[in-house]
């Protein structure tokens, strides 16, 4: 049994700058990027590099359409090397476009055709939550299909991965504060997933302490204290990424997806409805298990009690960002049982890997109390 993998080289560049004279970039390159990120970090360069601004196909969360629209304009071109740098959406679309010969992204979820990859891939995150720079998954809002579909295969994993702080500078503290709970979100279902073990522990475990400790931070004093940390934040999501890369994430993001699917629900921000309502039904079913040393490490970072540790955990990250109820976000009464039931029939990737079963009946009574 495979315990550990990790393909992506590390990498640390201070600047864009920086890294841009380190790794060469050319006119075999292509950058898929944002507007955003561009103008103040990229375009003073005069980099002969082909640009591509995701935001001119669409907003939002990365779907087929956004993909397929891209890959008709690039028009067949030849490029060695994509170069994502930006949030999990340009990150999910970058990775497809290493694949040979592909001209409709479909093909690729629904595994038609061979999946040969052809360019090198380098990924810059410019948020602190994906871990996606090092996983070896892209997730894609089907809009045909009204559900987030993830293809895993190691041909889209990065060769290279680079940490830049100076792009964390521009972030907006909401985007932030979604995106980072989302990576302490990756770092705790990992430690309870079945296929976690003592090296994706070592991980999951430093990344909860860093994001945790950051989280404090701000709520003592404001906002504007996590520029401090940004080198810090970017490498607890590395290190969360590389957790749940090699042990998986489970319920919190299965629930997730109908709501995102449906309801155009940013990733981070969707996950975090369903964080610690999942983590209390795993309590129930089974306190003694991998989840009693989760507990206490995060009532000791938290200063709580054990039994108190989920409300406090709410309430540390009720300060950085609000949650809602399930219908602010347009879902019906209805949708519980639908949303539920679809979950069970669509999520078995991320389902295998929760620390108990859950029941349909089980996964409606979540959405139910948090509708």
């Amino acid at each position: 049994m495979q315990l550990f993998k990790l393909s992506t080289k590390l990498h640390r560049s201070e600047t864009f700058a920086e890294f841009a004279k380190d790794f060469e970039l050319n006119e075999h390159d292509l950058v898929l990027t944002n507007e955003f990120i561009y103008q103040p970090f990229m375009e003073k360069l005069g980099l002969p590099c082909r640009f591509v601004m995701q935001e001119k196909y669409g907003q939002g969360e990365p779907s087929d359409e956004m993909m397929n629209s891209i890959l008709r304009d690039l028009g067949g071109a030849s490029f060695r090397r994509v170069i994502a740098i930006g949030g999990g959406t340009v990150i999910d679309i970058a990775k497809l476009f290493v694949i040979k010969d592909l001209t409709d992204v479909m093909d690729a979820f629904d595994h038609k055709i061979p999946l040969v990859k052809d360019r090198q891939l380098v990924i810059i995150p410019t948020t602190c939550g994906t871990g996606s720079e090092v996983t070896n998954i892209s997730i894609a809002e089907i809009k045909s299909r009204h559900t987030k579909m993830g293809l895993a295969d190691d041909v889209i994993v990065a060769d290279d991965a680079v940490i830049i702080p100076e792009l964390l500078a521009g972030l907006p503290f909401r985007f932030y504060a979604a995106s980072s709970i989302d990576a302490l979100i990756h770092a705790v279902e990992s430690y309870v997933s079945p296929k976690c073990n003592p090296y994706t522990r070592v991980f999951s475990v430093a990344a909860m302490d860093t994001i945790i400790d950051v989280f404090k931070k701000i709520a003592a004093t404001s906002p504007e204290e996590r520029h401090k940390y940004a080198a810090d934040m970017l490498i607890a999501a590395n290190m969360a990424g590389i957790a749940f890369g090699n042990a998986g994430v489970g319920a919190v993001h299965a629930l997730s997806y109908p709501l995102g699917g449906n309801y155009h629900v940013p990733h981070g921000e969707a996950n975090y409805q369903f964080f610690t309502e999942v983590f209390k039904l795993y309590h129930a079913k089974d306190p003694k298990g991998a989840i009693a040393p989760l507990e206490a490490h995060l009532a000791e970072l938290l200063g709580s009690t054990v039994e108190n540790v989920y409300d406090a955990l709410d309430g540390l990250l009720g300060q950085l960002i609000s949650r809602k109820p399930l219908k602010e976000y347009g879902m019906k009464p209805e949708e519980c049982r639908a949303f539920a039931e679809s979950v069970l029939v669509t999520q078995q990737r991320l389902l295998k890997n929760n620390y108990v079963p859950f029941s349909v009946d089980e996964i409606e009574g979540i959405y139910n109390r948090l509708f």
